[in-house]
């Protein structure tokens, strides 16, 4: 399965990385999201979070790629599948941003997990894209 949805935010892209990056306070943009623990901070490259979701079991998700104020990707694995989800703020001239949010899931058992849990986890990603900006423009 492959997801992915860009909104406009705006927002300045410091701002919006700043909430970003924040995964701990992401249940306070969006109802897709129970809870999130940082189990290695700082938040950044290796760091590992125990993310809580509605109608899904907890995962832990490790930071694989982090480039400050730009994009952070993390993954989950469990037998038979890997779940990637990239985060990329891209400027526009006007001083705003534009986020594109990715949903990858890779292996064998992909297929059968993206038959059972594929359009929650579209409607998640919505949710938390749609967050973000709600968040982001009344930050400023």
């Amino acid at each position: 399965m492959h997801f992915e949805i860009t909104v406009d935010i705006d927002a300045a892209p410091e701002t919006v990385w700043n909430l970003l990056k924040d995964v701990e306070r992401w249940p306070e943009m969006t109802e897709s999201i129970t809870s999130v623990e940082i189990l290695d901070k700082p938040f950044t490259l290796s760091s590992r979070a125990r993310v809580s979701q509605p109608k899904l079991p907890a995962a832990v998700w490790k930071v694989t790629a982090f480039d400050e104020n730009k994009t952070f990707t993390w993954e989950s694995r469990s037998p038979g599948v890997t779940t990637a989800a990239a985060h990329d703020i891209l400027p526009k001239p006007d001083g705003t941003v534009a986020v594109r949010l990715t949903l990858t899931q890779k292996g064998p058992l992909a297929p059968v997990i993206s038959l059972l849990t594929g359009r929650l986890s579209r409607r998640y990603v919505t949710m938390e894209a749609n967050g973000l900006k709600t968040k982001s423009e009344s930050a400023t």
